[in-house]
């Protein structure tokens, strides 16, 4: 699962501190990216690992970021793949099985090709910044 909120100010709540170094890392970001922080605060208990952490995106995209300003809390997502199977770069490409079984599809750039994952990164006890995914 991923949270997605729309600003730092957002982020604030939900993680008890930011490392200037993951400020400097989302401020230089082109692509989406997300961040894995320890011991989050303020979400529910199943939207958070059993090792007590929570993988957190802050969203460029201005309808993602428009979404959820309007409903003023952050949005959870899932992966659009199986576990296992090629990450999708298109719509028509996302797994029959997961299109029948969420509650709500945006009808919004369906022909979009998306070459590049997105960026996975972890804050590791010592503060220090791993790579999970590039």
């Amino acid at each position: 699962l991923i949270i997605l909120v729309d600003g730092f100010e957002m982020l604030e709540n939900y993680v008890h501190q930011i490392p200037e170094s993951v400020k400097n890392i989302l401020a230089k970001s082109t692509k989406p990216t997300t961040i894995i922080y320890k011991n989050p605060k303020g979400l529910a208990k199943n939207v958070v690992a059993n090792d007590n952490t929570v993988a957190i995106r802050i969203v460029q995209d201005e309808f993602c970021q428009q979404l959820i300003h309007k409903f003023g809390k952050p949005i959870v997502s899932t992966s659009a793949n199986i576990s296992g199977d090629p990450t999708p770069k298109s719509f028509s490409e996302i797994n029959t099985s997961i299109l029948d079984s969420v509650d709500y599809m945006v009808n919004l750039r369906r022909e979009k090709i998306n070459d590049k994952s997105s960026t996975i990164l972890r804050i590791r006890e010592d503060d220090i910044i791993e790579v999970v995914r590039e």
